[in-house]
């Protein structure tokens, strides 16, 4: 596991966005799950700047981890969001955009796009594999839309699951743990003095600190990286 630590939001999603671009380089093509949030939002108008004409954008399938069940118009849509901060700027294919259908019915949907994950990847031991899993982490420790509450999702026997927030209700369709933990490499985009608290517990593994979804997240690969601005890791040793 890597730990890099930046000044502030905008240099992490410089930071990331040079990583990402190393990372495709030399690939004839690249499977990635993008996540939803606020770094990404900036991550992605930083690719989107900086990038949009240097990257072969033709090579990248882009996926998503989870994804609440809302229609592609809705402003709480992931889908919408990379609309609006990357895909509108950049030469991607229509066809390498394969996003979850959060206005469809969501145990339905977890199915199609399991089997999906499973017909587009590469399988390791019959998991689907992603090239790269971009993830974020919430001030409770969930981490795709798999929540503290529902931890078992985790290992569910389903490589997508619903997931309910734990506040509002809403459904999401998210990724399960095997599939994140099975990807060529994982990294966190984590921001923010309120996750500073479960930032410490999980990587200096603290009591209670396998209770929160992030805490499981330990690729085969051995390739982790977190990218944290210097607010989320205030409280690290």
């Amino acid at each position: 596991m890597e730990i890099k630590i930046y000044k502030d939001k905008q240099e992490v999603a410089a930071q990331f966005s040079a990583y990402f671009a190393e990372l495709v380089k030399d690939k004839s093509a690249f499977h990635v799950a993008l996540s939803g949030g606020s770094t990404p939002k900036i991550v992605f108008d930083v690719l989107a700047s900086n990038y949009g004409d240097k990257m072969d954008w033709s090579k990248i399938h882009f996926y998503w981890g989870d994804e609440r069940c809302v229609p592609p118009t809705d402003e709480q849509s992931n889908y919408k969001m990379t609309v609006e901060h990357l895909f509108s700027k950049i030469d991607a294919p229509e066809g390498n955009i394969h996003r979850v259908l959060g206005e469809a019915e969501p145990v339905r949907e977890a199915m199609r796009y399991a089997n999906l994950l499973e017909i587009n990847l590469d399988r390791v031991k019959g998991v689907p594999q992603f090239d790269l899993v971009i993830l974020g982490m919430g001030d409770d420790g969930h981490t795709a839309s798999i929540f503290p509450h529902e931890i078992e999702l985790w290992d569910a026997t389903d490589y997508c699951v619903v997931a309910t927030h734990p506040d509002s209700g809403q459904k999401r369709v998210s990724i399960n743990g095997k599939v994140i933990n099975t990807a060529k490499e994982v990294t966190f985009l984590v921001t923010g003095a309120s996750k500073a608290e479960k930032v410490k517990v999980i990587l200096e593994k603290t009591e209670g600190f396998e209770t929160y979804p992030a805490s499981l997240v330990n690729p085969a690969s051995g390739k982790l990286v977190w990218f944290m601005d210097k607010d989320a890791a205030v409280t690290l040793d």
